[in-house]
């Protein structure tokens, strides 16, 4: 799925309503923004308070990963995901092992 964008003429007072979510075991939070129009992601992290918590996971909207510098639009969501506990890979090799009674997992 691709981002469509509408291009119209923004007055400067323009402003736009996102959220930031942060979802960790044991911290789960939500801000919600009101924002300049032609904000970007990391500007609204940096206003929910939630620099902090980035990490090497990233950042996207809506489920769908993009960087910092990618500008909002109105209603977006935007998500801190956190680091993978583990490797997809070696998880599912794992399994696989243990299910063919191959090892142990």
């Amino acid at each position: 799925m691709q981002r469509s964008f509408t291009y119209a003429v923004v007055s400067e007072r323009a402003r736009i309503h996102v959220e930031v979510v942060l979802a960790w075991p044991g911290d789960a939070q939500l801000k919600r923004l009101d924002l300049p129009a032609g904000a970007t992601v990391g500007q609204a992290i940096d206003a929910a308070g939630l620099g902090a918590a980035l990490s090497d996971a990233g950042v996207g909207i809506w489920g769908r990963r993009v960087g910092n510098e990618v500008v909002l639009v109105h209603g977006d969501r935007v998500e801190i995901y956190r680091p993978l506990q583990a490797d997809p890979k070696d998880s599912r090799r794992r399994r696989a092992v243990a299910k063919a009674g191959l090892g142990s997992a």
